[in-house]
């Protein structure tokens, strides 16, 4: 399944290299920029079907807190669904 995981932060060292190896997940995608001191990135993944979704987002919410920025993760079907309203 596709999802996209978003990551906003307080620019520091190691935000890119702590979320892309935390997770068994293929990037397949990847935006990043700083904004005023922030750190925002948008990446495009690929999760492994046998892979518990809710698992993975509670461990990226948990990452989060340890690199002190918000990561989230979401199906991609659900933007899908929003821009087909």
């Amino acid at each position: 399944m596709k999802a996209i995981v978003t990551t906003v932060g307080q620019d520091q060292v190691g935000i890119i290299a702590g979320v892309s190896h935390s997770a068994q997940i293929n990037i397949l995608d990847v935006s990043q920029t700083i904004m005023s001191g922030y750190f925002t990135m948008m990446m495009m993944v690929e999760v492994p079907a046998d892979q518990d979704f809710t698992k993975l987002a509670a461990d990226l919410k948990d990452l989060g807190t340890q690199l002190s920025v918000e990561i989230n993760i979401r199906n991609e079907r659900l933007y899908q669904a929003m821009h087909q309203l």
